[in-house]
């Protein structure tokens, strides 16, 4: 592992434990030639999932996509941000727990608002209003609706 500081290889692990969510190892680690420390994560390699988006073209899942659109979403918000992270663990989870190996970006922002709606109810309509594509009022109002019933 390269030292993210000076660029060495020489760097020895410190400590390791599980990390908060269970799934990947934290290990720290120190650099040799700086003395530096600085963290990694180990996780486990999944079979690569194929998204395939709206005008039908195809392309690897990246959970910073999603990552990044709940946290706009969130803007502003009181939603601590390790709630966004365990949000997209449990995104990610379910994708993974799918069949297939595709799946369709609809599917996902549906599984994404559905996990935002029971964490905040502004969240969960400005990410739909982006995902939905909220044409005027009344269909933003109709999801408010929704909401409130």
């Amino acid at each position: 592992m390269k030292c993210p500081f000076c660029n060495e290889d020489n760097t020895r692990v410190v400590d390791s434990r599980p990390a908060d969510d269970n799934c990947s190892i934290r290990r720290r680690r120190m650099c040799d030639a700086c003395g530096k420390r600085f963290t990694t994560y180990e996780k486990v390699e999944t079979i690569p999932l194929v998204v395939i988006k709206k005008d039908r073209s195809r392309e690897e899942y990246d959970r910073s996509k999603i990552e990044a659109g709940v946290m706009r979403a969130c803007y502003k918000r009181p939603v601590p941000v390790q709630k966004i992270h365990e949000l997209v663990d449990a995104v990610e989870t379910d994708l993974f727990n799918h069949e297939e190996r595709e799946i369709e970006s609809k599917e996902i922002g549906e599984i994404v608002m559905d996990k935002l709606k029971n964490l905040e109810a502004v969240a969960y309509v400005r990410f739909a209003s982006v995902y939905r594509e909220f044409k005027d009022v009344n269909t933003f109002m109709d999801e408010l609706k929704k909401i409130l019933n």
